[in-house]
């Protein structure tokens, strides 16, 4: 059973213009699942019809195997979108109440998880405060708190971590994680490319309104496999064109314009299988070259992000579990 299931999902308006084309994907039960692109990519459209906000041209969407059109489909769904208001008048636990009580959850039920909920999100000491003396960082906080205190299977959340320092991001992310090992799914948009790096279990990248990319992390970014070898000394011309020979392939790194020691004495190789390194090994040891480190390399997330939002072709395998 998926979580969210999207299905030939396609948003076009009067003018002609897409937002969503044919966007087919899977995110599975207890995922933390990473939406990348650039802005006009079409993220917030499909959360929007995810959440029935907005109705797809053609397609279907469901939500725990309900039909996401079904009211009782989103009763089991936090949302936080971005940028996300509270009424200012609002401290954080009135703020928290009522949104439980929207929920249909009872203030005596509701309360108790309220004081855990400020305190995870680190509000415990402003939960007397009026929100309209909160920082950004901080309301995003609440909104986090909000989107938990009715204890939801699936989390929708646009930007969380959006104004938040770097201790307070890593405090979102426990929080997070926390709930995944507790079950909960996790449907994360944001431009933190580091953030989705580091938290989710796959990522899908958006670009022009179709899913260009899908896979974890590691999929996305060893497309080719990459071994840097760092010498004793600088490699001479005779032993790169032998390496060619041998292997199809073989460069100096690349130190970025900046003078670096060890780039200088790095010869990198693709190779077509992670075993051709041995052979890679046994070729420099036979020429009696000394081996100071060997490293596999691969790009980061941003470059296959760059990549596909540059014109990267759709990639197959949208479904839960798929590789890109």
């Amino acid at each position: 059973m998926a979580a969210i299931t999207i299905d030939a999902v396609s948003k076009s308006y009067r003018r002609g213009e897409f937002a969503l084309r044919d966007v087919t994907l899977e995110v599975a039960p207890g995922e933390i699942f990473g939406l990348l692109g650039p802005n006009g990519a079409g993220k917030t459209t499909l959360v929007k019809i995810l959440l029935d906000l907005v109705r797809p041209t053609r397609g279907t969407t469901s939500l725990l195997s309900l039909p996401s059109r079904q009211v009782a489909a989103r009763r089991r769904v936090g949302y936080l979108p971005e940028d996300h208001r509270f009424p200012e008048h609002h401290t954080p636990v009135s703020a928290l109440l009522f949104f439980a009580g929207l929920s249909g959850v009872a203030p005596a039920v509701a309360r108790p998880r309220i004081d855990a909920l400020l305190a995870q999100v680190g509000l415990a000491d402003a939960a007397g405060r009026k929100v309209r003396g909160f920082s950004k960082g901080m309301k995003q906080r609440l909104g986090l708190a909000q989107v938990l205190v009715a204890e939801p299977d699936l989390l929708f959340l646009d930007e969380p971590t959006d104004g938040i320092d770097p201790v307070g991001r890593a405090e979102i992310r426990g929080l997070l994680e926390q709930q995944r090992r507790a079950g909960r799914t996790i449907f994360l948009n944001s431009h933190l490319l580091s953030e989705v790096e580091q938290l989710c279990d796959r990522v899908g990248i958006l670009a022009r309104g179709e899913l260009k990319r899908v896979g974890s992390v590691r999929e996305l970014t060893q497309s080719a496999i990459c071994w840097a070898i760092t010498l004793s000394q600088p490699p001479g011309e005779a032993l790169l064109a032998e390496l060619v020979r041998a292997f199809g392939d073989a460069r100096r790194a690349v130190s970025d314009g900046i003078p670096d020691p060890e780039a200088a004495r790095t010869v990198e190789l693709s190779l077509a299988r992670d075993e051709a390194i041995d052979a890679v090994i046994d070729f420099l040891r036979a020429r009696e070259l000394s081996i100071r480190g060997v490293a596999r390399k691969r790009t980061s997330l941003e470059a296959a992000f760059l990549d596909s939002v540059a014109g990267g072709g759709a990639a197959p395998g949208a479904a839960a579990g798929a590789t890109a």
